[in-house]
């Protein structure tokens, strides 16, 4: 079996900054960033930088540097005046703050983090998803699926919940289920499954692997018609040790990528299983 607790700890961490104008007060703002504390210089060309105390935040969350990272996003929290009409934005950093504490792997941290999220605006569907990750990756699979179906309620467009989902449902046994969530996944970003696990956004997303795991994702891409993924997924189920070979050859859905190339000569050679 491949690594899979620390497979399970990966998350996504905060898209790409985008550099914004601060107002004339910020400027004259002349708190030590953490950078400096620490006693590292900072380049020219960041010094050189105006950016406001999220927009640090996002810096540091993009280098890995969480607790300067939580230390901006806090500040950033403090310059709020506890306005109804900020909420929003304050819910949004609290639920930055909490992928920093996940990603230190502090769940109880993140999880208050979420919560303040929450109290603040309950539509929040980021905070939603990213308190379920928590409980997941805590082994709470069964605690994690309310969550999930929260955020999915307010954003059902959202290809990382589903997958979520369909993580905790797998992690279940609950295979129908599974399989329905990813294929939504699927059909909303084809490209779900297949990217890195580093790209852009505030949503945490989990990953379960194994043989029976890659199985089910193979008969899902064979369902929607893309006998490449379902290819690569199978080989993966095998080199796994998923040894069923009547099983795949009878299942309707590997049935509908039956006669491709790959698919035959996949099933004629198949590889040997990967020991651990």
């Amino acid at each position: 079996m491949i690594r899979v607790n620390l497979i399970r700890t990966v998350g996504a961490l905060i898209g790409a900054l985008v550099a914004l104008s601060v107002a004339s007060g910020r400027a004259q703002d002349q708190r030590i960033r953490p950078a400096d504390q620490s006693g590292n210089l900072q380049p020219k060309a960041e010094k050189a930088l105006n950016l406001t105390d999220e927009e640090w935040g996002d810096l540091y969350m993009a280098r890995k540097t969480y607790d300067a990272a939580i230390d901006h996003y806090s500040l950033a929290i403090q310059s709020h005046k506890n306005l109804p009409q900020d909420n929003i934005q304050v819910a949004s950093l609290y639920n930055k703050m909490g992928i920093c504490y996940q990603q230190k792997l502090d769940y109880g941290k993140a999880r208050r983090a979420y919560d303040r999220a929450l109290r603040l605006d309950k539509n929040n569907a980021q905070a939603w998803n990213n308190l379920g990750t928590t409980y997941y990756l805590t082994n709470s699979e069964k605690k994690s699926i309310k969550f999930y179906r929260r955020a999915i309620k307010i954003n059902p467009q959202s290809a990382s919940y589903h997958l979520n989902l369909g993580t905790a449902y797998f992690a279940r046994r609950k295979y129908k289920d599974a399989s329905d969530e990813y294929r939504t996944a699927i059909e909303l970003d084809p490209e779900v499954l297949t990217r890195s696990s580093s790209g852009a956004g505030t949503a945490v997303e989990t990953r379960h692997v194994d043989a029976k795991y890659y199985f089910y994702l193979a008969k899902i891409f064979a369902s929607v018609g893309n006998p490449v993924e379902a290819i690569r997924y199978l080989q993966h189920a095998m080199e796994e040790g998923f040894k069923d070979r009547k099983r795949i050859l009878e299942d309707p859905d590997f049935q509908k990528i039956s006669n491709d190339p790959d698919f035959v000569s996949l099933m004629k050679n198949p590889p040997v299983a990967i020991k651990d």
